[in-house]
């Protein structure tokens, strides 16, 4: 049986909550485990509480006590889904508000599928292991034994210990470092509260430089200077973020920037956004993206969906509040311009769950019961969530949940009466919500609460037009087409029909009109072009001459260019493409590169050469997907 306010935990949160949780763990690269112990601050919310539930999964339970008494615990059979229900009886029932101390002495096993070992040939240094967790959506449980649900929220502290020659990182305010021996203790609190999927830990040979009065950004020694240079803006986006919102709450905003063969986008933790190295462009103009992360330190990491079936109040305010922040810095037809291309990507998501008689999967509020969020793709995006199973499903599942919430918000915008109406309650959502982790009624239940007492029956005539039912319940795209301003992408389309033109002719191109494009531009312009037959050769040798394309350091460009080229079997863009591929380890790249690659006539026995040959870069997540995409 699972928690009445979630169907992916088995936590009694109805019955007694974990309020602080203190970790003292050593990391052990040689066994790939963390062992020590975890214990639990719990009180009782309700009278006579007799147990204590948690989450587990694959975990090595070795010994539990309350109050310093040992007791007896239950680990069930494991659950394919959700892991094993752990269940703690206490000797004697808790009263209302009664409060207990819980120590669990315990390790982590080799199926623990929070954690990620490196070994050093996958790191940028190729001399030290690294290791980093991902627990979002159910995999803080296979970290430590807790109350696996966005709907509790607790604070936290830590002590991890690590070779000397390592450093620890977490997502919460760092409190202190000593050297014990051979080995160096990491301490760490988080005194805002967060569900347990926030709770991160990295370890590898790493180097901080500040960036900025809250901010410093870590790596590598190898990547730190240009990490430090490209993210140097941050503060702009924290900044904004605070004049559309709250005061930001968390102390720190630190950037991890992970080994090149991290195979994701990033996350959002807090205090510590883990993100991919594919940001590196040279010449800032993938940082935009961190925009989206900060959003999250309010919407998401402040105000919390309350299961996964909430989803979307995480990732639809987010991605508004992101957009919010692009218009204020580079103006309203940005933001509209991000909004088409987002509009497109959740087209083709209903698109693919109507061919595959699965359009439920476009709710923005989906039944997840006996339902395993990751399974079902909630959490993967070109961006930022990690999956193991499939990337092209999960990737199009998240749109649902971004593109439909951040739609539906557009919508309510225009419809109430345009930013200086809207922008007032999104302020008022989070102060309300703050600290607490809420569901699809609770945003609607204020958002009439809010418009009716500073607006009157005037507003709340306009919310009663909406349809509820469909954006929020049924398949398929929203019930309102939103208008969007079409200059920033007319102009890409433009752009790429005038050379598909060309084919046959002398093409003649002012490289000053790319030029001018923004990065975001330059990529639709390129998508534009690989929806169009494959183009000639030297109609491809006369694009990359204008625009230099083979030298581009952009990863979204680079990759898009070199796929257009592979579409054409353009072998001069061969060894670009090697290179590329020995790189950069991030699935959304080097899956669709090498599948390309491996189709080109001339290059099926390249594309094998060079996986065998840097196989052991990769992730084997990723290294186990490229093997069956090239059929070895």
């Amino acid at each position: 049986m699972t928690c009445p306010t979630d169907p992916n935990s088995f936590a009694n949160v109805h019955e007694i909550v974990v309020k602080h949780t203190h970790l003292t763990l050593t990391a052990d690269f040689d066994r790939r485990i963390l062992h020590g112990q975890v214990v639990h601050q719990a009180r009782a919310v309700q009278p006579n509480v007799s147990q204590l539930i948690l989450d587990s999964n694959f975990l090595d339970i070795q010994s539990v006590s309350v109050n310093g008494v040992p007791l007896k615990f239950i680990v069930a059979d494991h659950h394919p889904k959700f892991g094993s229900k752990f269940t703690i009886h206490f000797e004697k029932p808790l009263g209302t508000d009664e409060e207990v101390k819980v120590c669990i002495e315990y390790a982590t096993t080799e199926k623990c599928t929070a954690l990620q070992w490196l070994e050093p040939s996958q790191t940028m240094g190729k001399k030290y292991p690294y290791l980093f967790s991902q627990c979002q959506a159910i995999h803080a449980r296979s970290m430590l034994p807790c109350q696996d649900t966005p709907g509790n929220k607790l604070k936290w502290s830590a002590d991890v210990v690590v070779p000397s020659h390592l450093r620890a990182l977490m997502s919460a305010v760092r409190t202190g470092e000593r050297t014990v021996g051979d080995q160096k203790v990491y301490s760490f609190a988080q005194n805002v509260g967060v569900p347990s999927y926030l709770i991160a830990l990295a370890v590898g040979n790493l180097e901080g430089r500040t960036i900025g009065p809250r901010s410093t950004v870590w790596s590598e020694p190898e990547n730190v200077e240009a990490s430090a240079w490209e993210f140097i803006d941050t503060e702009r986006f924290i900044k904004t973020g605070e004049e559309l919102l709250t005061p930001y709450e968390w102390g720190l905003y630190d950037l991890l920037v992970l080994p090149p063969s991290f195979p994701y986008g990033g996350m959002e933790n807090p205090c510590l956004t883990f993100v991919t190295p594919t940001l590196l462009a040279g010449d800032r103009s993938l940082v935009d993206v961190v925009a989206h992360e900060i959003a999250h330190s309010w919407m998401g990491n402040l105000v919390t969906t309350q299961n996964w079936e909430h989803f979307w109040l995480n990732e639809g305010f987010t991605v508004f509040i992101e957009r919010k922040i692009a218009g204020r810095l580079h103006g309203q037809p940005v933001l509209e311009f991000d909004a088409i291309i987002g509009l497109k990507a959740l087209s083709e998501s209903v698109e693919h769950f109507e061919e595959i008689k699965r359009p439920e999967f476009s709710r923005l509020c989906p039944c997840l019961r006996d339902e395993d969020p990751d399974e079902v793709g909630i959490l993967f995006g070109s961006l930022w969530y990690p999956c193991i199973l499939n990337e092209r499903f999960h990737y199009l599942m998240l749109n649902s949940y971004i593109e439909k919430g951040f739609n539906l918000l557009f919508y309510l915008e225009r419809l109430l009466g345009g930013p200086d109406v809207f922008e007032p309650y999104l302020k008022a959502h989070v102060t309300k919500f703050a600290h607490t982790s809420i569901a699809t009624d609770d945003f609607k239940r204020f958002l009439y609460e809010f418009y009716r007492t500073s607006y009157g029956d005037e507003k709340i005539a306009l919310l009663d037009t909406v349809d509820w039912n469909a954006w929020l319940f049924e398949p398929g795209m929203p019930p309102v087409k939103n208008d969007f301003n079409q200059e920033l992408a007319q102009v890409c389309q433009d752009l790429a029909d005038e050379w598909d033109a060309c084919r046959g002719k002398q093409p003649q191109f002012d490289k000053s009109v790319f030029e001018k494009f923004n990065s975001n531009q330059k990529v639709m312009f390129l998508e534009k072009c690989l929806l169009k037959s494959a183009f000639p050769h030297e109609l491809l040798a006369a694009m990359d001459e204008t625009y230099t394309l083979s030298s581009v350091t952009n990863a979204e460009i680079r990759f898009r260019w070199q796929w257009l080229c592979l579409n054409a079997e353009y072998e001069t863009v061969f060894p670009e493409v090697t290179r590329f591929l020995t790189e950069v380890g991030r699935m959304k790249f080097v899956r669709p590169l090498y599948r390309a690659l491996n189709k080109c006539k001339n290059g099926g026995a390249l594309a094998k050469k060079t996986f065998l040959q840097n196989r052991n870069f990769y992730h084997p997540i990723c290294a186990n997907m490229i093997r069956k995409d090239l059929g070895l």
